[in-house]
């Protein structure tokens, strides 16, 4: 073993400063003890090296890669990575994450780092080469503004297939704020860290590894990959049943047994990953258009992940700009972009190309919705209303005027936490399936309440039509996403709350934390591994506080969740839900009860042992998690309760 190394972990952390050229290791045992991987330590990094003054274009600013200890292992979905850093996309400015799936994260993992830390800027365009030991800044003049997949594609030439890319496109090298990452597997970064990237004039990191990962307990995981595979036995699902003839399966990296991930070819031939957000973004405009399904959704999603545009801002971007075009206020001529024909393929091209190459009316696009609608005056910032969040310009999926527990997850996030929303919002959806009395439904009233018990804190949280029991439900969920993202396991597949082939369907809360004591040799129990998580939530905290969220006075949701009842739900136009003693009821109709939001914080502020007038943390409570130094720095800040 390498003498940093320890069972699941390479050892190691890369450094590399753009501006001197040099690099240098750091153990990642410094960080691990406390902060496992993946989010935990890049939280960690960030807290100790990106001071609250410093911008995100920032040589200053740190770009942090992570992988956790389960990376690189098969059969546990454990290969995803976070990139982190204080981002461009949130308001204000600020620490911000991004978790993406695919296998360079893997790679990295296999060439002996856990994480890479990015740090100074380039005065030309460049590029990182990681080959095990070997770790070069090469000249990338010739790849400076293309777009992510021939960037890809001309350094796999180069260095060979079997090296895998996480690069910009040309909206990164533009510092669009919403600009995202592209990674081997069509992997998908979001919240401006590739603006971040573009500014140090980093064009692509390219890594190969020829090194393994080793378990404290091979055997014991052995059996527990076996235990888990049986579990996740469950159907192929896709969004768009139309495209399915066109859909092959694309797993990432380690993957226990798939999920609805898959890549889509186009008639031309081109292919592509083609799932969730990305894949339905355009597709009602584009139905609504040509009255047929056709390859428009795909090729929309394709240009906006080549060009390296966030799909879930520009789904928000699009539906204001039809509000204004329908309120007179924009039009094809005052724009350049062809608003008459939205739905069409000629639209959204000219939209993402106009964005990323910040030309034209894109110019005015590219800094933000908010900023846009400044710029156009003519009250047109009163038409972001309705499916839109503040947070990092994206949009409100699983809302809470929906689900009343994801109002305090928004609340107390800087971007859109969709790993913590899919874990009330996909286990609603499995069970609308079973009331709307679908085939392969399976998981009823009775049993939604015994998964909310178990893993949630309640029956009572199961249940839509109270605020009851759902700040329990919003710590426990926390809690246990944030240990989540620091081993760093795929949402997709963790937790394991339901079970398909078993007699009562419920899940196993205790699975994560056996894997991770095979893997470690460390014993770590359920209640341990979730003090892992409040640990590391309670440091984005002190670090979203320190860089200017006001705590409770910010712990808020837009006026719109307040002011304007509920319409349409995903996959769910009747809003059905489960209500007291699991009766079904729609939720068409509701607000968010300010009042009863209010108090609820307040219930969650006790829970998380903060004060309930500020919503700031206790020095005790940091201290109580092993958070000393953070607290000590807060104190000096004047910013503890």
């Amino acid at each position: 073993m390498h003498e940093y190394e320890e069972a699941g972990y390479a050892g190691k952390i890369l450094r590399v400063d753009l501006s001197s050229g040099s690099s240098t290791l750091i153990p990642t045992r410094e960080y691990a003890t406390r902060f496992l991987g993946g989010r935990g330590i890049a939280a960690k990094i960030y807290w100790d090296e990106v001071s609250p003054q410093t911008g995100p274009f920032d040589a200053q600013n740190r770009l942090l890669f992570l992988t956790g200890p389960l990376a690189g292992f098969h059969g546990l979905a454990g290969s995803r990575w976070q990139v982190c850093g204080k981002s461009p996309a949130t308001h204000p400015e600020g620490f911000c994450y991004s978790n993406l799936g695919g296998s360079w994260g893997a790679q990295l993992k296999l060439a002996g780092y856990d994480g890479l830390v990015i740090e100074g800027k380039s005065d030309k365009p460049v590029y990182l080469y990681i080959q095990d030991d070997t770790v070069q800044i090469r000249e990338a003049t010739s790849l400076w503004g293309k777009r992510a997949v021939e960037v890809r594609q001309d350094l796999k030439i180069e260095l060979g297939n079997s090296v895998r890319v996480v690069t910009t496109g040309t909206a990164g090298d533009h510092l669009v704020p919403f600009a995202t990452l592209l990674a081997d597997n069509d992997a998908t970064g979001s919240c401006g860290l590739a603006a971040v990237m573009g500014s140090k004039n980093l064009k692509a990191i390219a890594v190969r590894g020829s090194g393994s990962v080793k378990a404290a307990h091979p055997d014991r995981l052995r059996d527990l990959t076996s235990h888990i595979r049986r579990l996740k036995e469950e159907p192929f699902i896709t969004l768009i049943p139309m495209a399915e003839p066109n859909l092959k399966r694309e797993a990432c990296y380690g993957c226990i047994q798939g999920c609805q991930r898959a890549a889509f070819e186009a008639s031309d031939g081109t292919r592509s990953k083609f799932m969730c957000q990305s894949a339905l973004f355009y597709l009602e405009r584009a139905l609504r258009h040509y009255g047929e399904w056709n390859e428009v959704p795909f090729r929309a999603g394709y240009l906006c992940n080549d060009y390296g545009l966030d799909t879930n801002v520009l789904e928000t971007m699009i539906t204001w700009l039809s509000r204004c075009r329908r309120s007179g206020i924009l039009n094809d001529d005052n724009t350049g972009i062809p608003l008459s024909r939205m739905g069409s393929l000629e639209f959204i091209e000219t939209l993402v190309r106009k964005i990323a190459l910040r030309e034209g009316f894109g110019e005015v696009l590219a800094q933000g919705i908010w900023e846009a609608a400044q710029v156009v005056g003519q009250d047109s910032g009163d038409l972001i209303t309705a499916d839109y969040t503040i947070k990092a310009g994206q949009n409100a999926w699983y809302q809470p005027r929906m689900f009343i527990v994801t109002g305090l997850l928004y609340a107390m996030e800087p971007r859109q936490p969709i790993q913590q929303l899919h874990e009330v919002g996909i286990l609603s959806m499995k069970w609308l399936w079973w009331a709307a009395q679908q085939e392969g439904g399976y998981l009823s009233s009775q049993m939604l309440r015994a998964i909310a018990r178990r893993f949630w804190g309640s029956e009572v949280a199961a249940d839509f039509s109270t605020y009851e029991g759902k700040a329990l439900a919003a710590k426990k969920i926390q809690d246990r996403e944030y240990a989540k993202e620091s081993l760093i396991l795929c949402d997709l597949s963790w937790p394991i709350t339901d079970v398909v082939k078993s007699e009562d369907h419920l899940g196993d809360a205790t699975l994560e934390s056996q894997v991770l004591s095979a893997v470690t040799g460390k014993e770590v129990d359920e209640e341990e591994l979730y003090r892992f998580g409040e640990r590391v939530f309670n440091l984005q905290r002190a670090i979203l506080v320190r860089e200017g969220h006001r705590a409770r006075q910010d712990d808020s949701l837009s006026d719109y969740h307040y002011n304007v009842p509920l319409k349409r739900a995903l996959f769910n136009p009747e809003c059905l839900a489960p209500g007291k003693d699991g009766e079904v009821i729609s939720r068409k109709g509701a607000m968010v009860d300010r009042e009863k939001f209010e108090q609820m914080k307040t219930e969650y502020y006790q829970l998380r042992g903060w004060d309930t007038s500020t919503g700031l943390q206790p020095k005790g409570k940091l201290e109580e998690l092993g958070l000393a130094d953070v607290a000590s720095e807060m104190e000096r800040l004047g910013l503890l309760a």
